[in-house]
């Protein structure tokens, strides 16, 4: 259970916060961390753990992209597809994904490396076409582009420098 291995850093991080479900967000992340996705009895684990309604933190988890509610690859490419980045690519960049991955856009690769997303405003729109890839942002990224993108990802998972969790994005 989170509140026994993790008890310090939820002491902390509810201590940051006046009104205890602030903390929902990074209770969320520190769940994901631990499980790998956000199931029905994760989310419930962390509305008890502050004390509010489990469909109070269901609704965040389902709001935010970052927040996975079903299980996930180790790698999670969410692709831009709002209208920037359709138009200057963003279609062809999803089907080369596709096919690159042996997938469609929504589901994971069977040996659980990969999963393709398509996501609405990254907020990248000055470099579009782009994708999130975990918790990296790539710009410009052209069909072409997607066989190195896919090798570079994997040399750094295998240097061990890769997270799903916006826990770590401001360390």
């Amino acid at each position: 259970m989170l509140k026994d291995k993790y008890a310090s850093e939820i002491a902390q991080m509810l201590a940051k916060y006046p009104v205890k479900n602030s903390a929902v967000i990074p209770l969320c992340y520190l769940a994901q961390d631990e499980y790998g996705y956000l199931s029905i009895d994760h989310l419930q684990e962390v509305a008890d753990i502050l004390q509010m309604p489990y469909t109070d933190v269901y609704e965040v988890a389902t709001f935010y992209t970052l927040l996975y509610t079903d299980p996930v690859g180790k790698w999670v490419l969410q692709v831009c597809d709002d209208n920037p980045c359709c138009f200057t690519g963003g279609e062809e960049l999803v089907a080369e994904l596709e096919t690159q991955l042996g997938i469609q856009a929504g589901e994971t690769t069977a040996d659980k490396q990969w999963t393709l997303q398509r996501v609405k405003c990254l907020g990248g729109c000055h470099g579009a076409p782009m994708l999130q890839a975990n918790l990296d942002f790539y710009y410009g990224i052209t069909p072409d582009k997607v066989p190195a993108l896919l090798e570079t990802l994997l040399q750094q998972e295998q240097r061990g420098t890769m997270s799903i969790s916006g826990r770590f994005a401001e360390r």
